[in-house]
């Protein structure tokens, strides 16, 4: 039996309406994404969800309603042979303040309504891109 990968993301939209995303890079890949990351063996999705937020932005989100999981087979783009499950909550933060660059980690604002269905860069975030637009 082949392992998982739970990934847990945060869709945060501000008063503004616009939803922050990251551009990384890692492995030689560049991407654009919803914050988020890896679930860690003992925690739960959204102990993870506060967690990514808190490594990533030294600010604590709180962790609203599920938005969206992704229901279909999905391979991890940097580990060939793991499937991917990937978990969508919307979050709140009062006053977030955009981190400075760090780790290969840009975050930035997206306006609602310039979301197309192809700013994010894996299959299953343009799924939730779509849903938002």
């Amino acid at each position: 039996m082949k392992p998982f990968v739970v990934r847990v993301y945060g869709i945060l939209i501000n008063k503004n309406s616009e939803v922050l995303l990251t551009h990384e890079k890692e492995g030689g890949i560049e991407f654009t994404k919803f914050p988020g990351g890896g679930l860690e063996f003992g925690e739960g999705l959204r102990e993870c969800l506060v967690r990514e937020f808190l490594e990533e932005t030294q600010q604590k989100v709180e962790v609203k309603e599920h938005f969206y999981t992704a229901d279909f087979f999905i391979e991890s783009a940097f580990n060939p042979g793991l499937q991917l499950i990937s978990v969508y909550y919307k979050v709140l933060c009062e006053n977030f303040i955009l981190p400075e660059d760090a780790n290969n980690i840009h975050f930035f604002w997206k306006p609602l309504k310039e979301l197309n269905g192809e700013v994010v860069t894996f299959p299953v975030d343009r799924i939730v891109e779509k849903l938002l637009m």
